[in-house]
């Protein structure tokens, strides 16, 4: 019997959860390439997983054997992913389906280890074709819902149903839709979005917001370059993949490894972000109200500032555009790690300020 806190179990909860977890992400949860190697020996051994290759992709599955241990040991958490025809259940061959389950592999990984409860069981019972929705306090936020879960409402959801979310995250603050662009641009049709922001908005006030909560998007991608190609896309030939619309008023680039956790810990975290933001602004003067861009400071020289470490791809976006039209030059500030990419994309005259990213994670987060 596979202890239900051991890493072993662990991993044939993240391929029950997704369907088909990517070999690529292993190291994700098994920090040791050689453990990684010996848990994946021992569970196919067991003839609990078995790994399908297809297309250049490779990822593990589960047997039949595993499915029906996962399910005497939490019913409650699997009944939904691997009994009958469900997505995860019956998987199919053809490619895109098959990424879309890696995609969601990736984005439940980050979720983990920002600390974001997702499983089924771990939350309160937010979408039912009954229509009975638990209520709960903003104080147990934040808690993540996936796109399947939203679709147990049943007819209410049709509009939205070619939706590319995988989920919603729901924080103190806000909601943030969840979506994967992997390594590749993501298809994306504006109306559908904008469809699923009303929707959002209107389901959840009261559950547990007062009133229509705020919605924002979260972009979760490979690395930095695919953030690059995000803020650079014009939707392609067909204008049928994603670029930067109305549709949400702020949307947050992360990418899918421990930079990405992070950020996405303090999306969740209104008061840590704050905290952060004033010893940012703290030799700075507060925002020009006759200042027509977007900013969060002024500096000595008068010069507007944007704190950019949230990788906000709208208001980089619009600063850029803001200073390019008023002749202007400006300053930003973001993590190391995002600076290569914004140099590469901003146009205006900018000077940059990064944060070292991991004193950063020393100060707040008391970690090394």
């Amino acid at each position: 019997m596979i202890k239900t806190d051991s890493i072993k179990y662990q991993l044939l909860e993240m391929v029950g959860l997704c369907g088909e977890f990517p070999s690529g992400q292993l190291n994700r949860l098994i920090e040791s390439d050689s453990y990684a190697e010996k848990v994946v020996t021992d569970l196919k051994q067991s003839k609990l997983i078995r790994t399908h290759y297809k297309d250049g992709l490779r990822g593990y599955r589960l047997t039949k054997r595993a499915k029906e241990l996962l399910l005497s040991q939490n019913s409650c958490r699997f009944q939904n992913y691997l009994t009958g025809n469900a997505e995860t259940n019956l998987i199919r061959s053809e490619l895109p389906r098959r990424l879309r389950l890696h995609q969601k592999a990736e984005t439940y990984l980050t979720l983990s280890h920002a600390g974001i409860p997702f499983f089924p069981d771990e939350k309160p019972l937010l979408f039912s074709e009954s229509g009975e929705a638990a209520t709960f306090p903003v104080r147990s936020l934040p808690l993540f819902y996936s796109s399947r879960e939203i679709k147990n409402l049943g007819a209410s959801t049709t509009k939205i149903k070619n939706s590319r979310c995988i989920g919603i995250l729901m924080a103190p603050h806000c909601v943030y839709a969840v979506y994967n662009t992997g390594n590749t641009l993501l298809k994306w049709e504006y109306k559908t979005e904008v469809r699923l922001n009303a929707f959002l908005q209107h389901y959840l006030q009261g559950l547990p917001y007062h009133g229509p909560p705020i919605v924002y998007a979260i972009m979760t991608g490979s690395d930095m370059d695919m953030a690059f190609r995000l803020l650079t896309s014009t939707g392609g030939y067909k204008k049928t993949l994603f670029m930067l619309d109305t549709a949400y008023e702020h949307f947050y680039f992360l990418p899918n490894n421990s930079y990405g956790e992070y950020l996405l810990r303090l999306l969740v975290q209104p008061q840590r972000m704050m905290q952060l933001n004033q010893l940012l602004l703290s030799d700075c003067f507060p925002q020009r109200e006759d200042l027509p861009i977007e900013h969060d400071g002024i500096d000595s020289q008068e010069k507007p500032i944007l704190l950019a470490y949230d990788f906000d791809m709208q208001r980089i976006n619009r600063f850029n555009t803001g200073l390019n039209v008023y002749g202007l030059s400006g300053n930003l500030i973001c993590f190391d790690f995002q600076l290569p990419c914004l140099k590469k994309y901003l146009t205006a005259d900018i000077h940059f300020s990064s944060i070292d990213f991991q004193k950063f994670k020393r100060r707040f987060f008391n970690e090394l």
